[in-house]
């Protein structure tokens, strides 16, 4: 039995591992891949990769440790956990089962895609899903955001003190009728779409243009630097859903010690509900549920 499994290869996981070995715990980290979402980031024309800061660097170094450390690591997929007795029992996609006196569920979350033309095809080409990273890229820029919820007001708040125009698409009245939504409607350079639906992403090397569809069937075409997707995220919490408590939005409920409604078991990253998507804070609930799981089995121990 391990003192500690860690179920996700992000950068929460990834941290809460190197943490987790650096205090001689008996630990596991078990994921498909390593790495997570920190491998990809946008590609912005004319900026070369030297000017940006990018997180991914520092997951990198986290990544080659563990990969040195083989016994440390098992490269498979978890489909169920189970927590009984006092302990847990993860069971991965190739039928192995192993068991822990403690976990960390750093699974991550996607999120939800734009499914228009073009809108695959320029990923990270002009096309973002992370407004709060890629936002100080796009200054005096004319950009679109497609989204009309609370986290899309956000980052359209963000985009506006930025782009010098920012196309707000929304498909939906959302969260406008809020103190920051009347705000945006304020603002001059921003011009909102209530309603309208995006179409379509055109482009060459990197997308160049929104098309966007009026609810009266006209067609409108935004020549845009990029475009953000604000859709919402989906936390990937099935594994504890049912036993470990979870919000509306099924993101894990944590404390400020990465603990949650389960002792012993602890989450970390954007599958938590405390605010992430961004590598560093993934980083950081990675090394705080590593060093709170070794205190909880400090306190098993005594």
């Amino acid at each position: 039995m391990y003192d500690l499994i860690i179920i996700g290869g992000g950068p929460a996981g990834l941290t809460a591992a190197v943490y987790a070995i650096r205090k001689r715990l008996n630990c596991l980290l078990v994921s498909p891949d390593l790495g997570g979402k920190a491998a990809v980031h946008m590609h912005v024309e004319g900026m070369d990769t030297y000017q940006v800061i990018d997180g991914a660097d520092i997951v990198r170094r986290f990544r080659d440790e563990v990969e040195y450390l083989d016994f440390a690591r098992m490269l498979e997929s978890v489909v169920k956990l189970d927590h009984a007795g006092g302990y847990f029992v993860a069971t991965t996609a190739g039928g192995r089962q192993v068991e822990a006196r403690s976990m960390i569920l750093a699974t991550g979350s996607d999120a939800v895609r734009l499914a228009v033309p073009g809108a695959d095809r320029y990923f990270l080409k002009g096309v973002a899903y992370s407004t709060v990273s890629y936002a100080p890229l796009y200054l005096d820029k004319e950009v679109a955001l497609v989204g009309a919820g609370a986290i899309a007001l956000r980052g359209a708040a963000e985009l506006a003190s930025l782009a010098r125009t920012l196309y707000l698409v929304a498909p939906t009245h959302g969260a406008l009728d809020t103190p920051l939504g009347r705000r945006l409607l304020a603002a001059p350079n921003v011009l909102l779409l209530e309603n309208w639906e995006p179409e379509a992403i055109e482009g060459d090397t990197y997308a160049r243009s929104l098309v966007v569809r009026a609810p009266d069937g006209r067609q409108q075409t935004l020549e845009v630097a990029a475009v953000f997707v604000e859709l919402g995220l989906r936390p990937h919490s099935e594994l504890v859903q049912g036993w470990a408590q979870v919000d509306d939005e099924g993101r894990v409920v944590v404390n400020g010690a990465m603990e949650t409604s389960v002792p012993g078991l602890f989450a970390a990253g954007d599958v938590t509900d405390l605010p992430a998507e961004q590598v560093l804070i993934a980083i950081g609930d990675g090394a705080k549920a590593a060093l709170a799981a070794y205190e909880y089995l400090l306190g098993l121990e005594a």
